[in-house]
């Protein structure tokens, strides 16, 4: 799917805020943005995972929908409402991306359970999600970096949960950690174009012809 980017890029720690902090959406832009913007001539992807099936497990389309309408000038969008990736088809769904963006530095999306003082709580940090965790579903891994929103608690039945969250809740977070996408893309520099090595060559030959003239 990807490139292992790990291996070379400059670590970041992981970012944990509550969702009515003051000042959140600048502070988790400007994380995203120190995360990719060593990666603007890979294609920047966007999986946001979940379905609008369950409130709780709504928040990647959500999320999806609404920067599926912002015009954004570096990010591909995959997952909304109306095209959701959830667990059914999320292997296809990869396969295809991997088909159509084979150089890609990917950021996952998905909602979560944790405990009660987490709940509104916020992540964004390095390394893979793992999709299908809270309701015990082994599904792949997805992602270089991850983004993830406490939607409720965990324990016992995390299924029903899910179902009974809050619709509140998952939109005010969705609002917020799409707002602070828009505005990382707003910061990222324009992608950066290499020039093929034939392509090189011509221009360096061009150039030497001019001075010899």
């Amino acid at each position: 799917m990807s490139t292992n980017h790990r291996l070379f890029a400059k670590k970041h720690s992981p970012l944990r805020v509550h969702m009515e902090a003051e000042g959140v959406i600048d502070v988790l832009a400007d994380q995203l943005t120190c995360m990719t913007k060593n990666h603007t001539r890979s294609d920047l992807v966007i999986i946001c995972i979940g379905t609008d099936r369950s409130t709780g497990d709504s928040l990647g389309p959500l999320i999806g929908s609404i920067l599926a309408h912002q015009n954004l000038r570096h990010f591909i969008v995959y997952g909304t409402l109306e095209h959701p990736v959830h667990a059914v088809n999320l292997k296809d769904k990869l396969a295809d991306i991997k088909n159509k963006h084979p150089r890609s530095f990917i950021l996952a999306i998905d909602a979560c359970l944790g405990r009660l003082s987490g709940v509104g709580k916020i992540t964004l940090a390095e390394g893979p999600l793992h999709p299908g965790a809270a309701v015990q579903k082994k599904l792949p891994e997805v992602g270089d970096i991850h983004m993830t929103g406490i939607v409720n608690i965990g324990g016992m039945m995390d299924y029903f949960i899910l179902q009974n969250t809050r619709l509140f809740t998952v939109v005010q977070m969705a609002e917020t950690m799409a707002a602070s996408i828009k505005k990382a893309d707003e910061k990222l520099p324009e992608k950066e174009t290499r020039p093929s090595f034939f392509r090189a060559l011509s221009l360096k030959s061009t150039s030497k012809e001019g001075d010899v003239s």
